[in-house]
């Protein structure tokens, strides 16, 4: 397995990953997959990174600014996706793990993640990679027209925003 930088030739699986997670319900608010353009906008223009076997994408994840705000420059938003026939193989804990990496490279000192209170094993992952859970938000939007709950997790560098 390889850690390569997610780039527009590779866009295609990361939307089919992406898709698979959209149809767990519970992975995202979102029901589209978005364009090339749109997901590019989105995210940092660092800490793109898949995980890759034999050219195949199995996984990505990548960050999006928590708040245009100059203050918060250093607080991003984590998306992590694993492909379906990989979950449960430790990818999502590599991505991850190299993402705060990364992150920290890059001079981000707080990672954060709103998960929905049943994706227990993004819960158990975003923990196993040094979260902690700092809220929990009861009926924050609808998916579907139901009320979904988040579990708000964030990760403090330890090396980054310390002094």
């Amino acid at each position: 397995m390889e850690i390569k930088t997610i780039t527009q030739d590779h866009f295609s699986e990361v939307a089919e990953i992406y898709r698979q997670g959209l149809a767990t319900g519970i992975a995202t608010f979102q029901n589209e997959v978005p364009s090339w353009e749109e997901w590019d906008r989105g995210h940092l223009a660092f800490c793109r990174i898949a995980v890759s076997e034999n050219d195949k994408i199995l996984g990505w994840a990548a960050l999006t600014p928590a708040s245009g705000r100059s203050v918060y420059a250093g607080v991003a938003e984590v998306s992590i996706y694993i492909a379906e026939e990989e979950r449960g193989k430790g990818i999502g804990t590599l991505l991850l793990n190299e993402l705060i990496g990364q992150s920290e490279a890059n001079g981000i000192w707080t990672l954060q993640s709103g998960i929905f209170s049943e994706n227990k094993g993004s819960i158990r992952l975003h923990e196993k990679c040094g979260f902690r859970q700092v809220g929990y938000r009861e009926r924050i939007a609808k998916k579907n027209g139901i009320w979904k709950d988040t579990v708000f997790m964030e990760r403090r560098s330890k090396i980054v925003g310390t002094d």
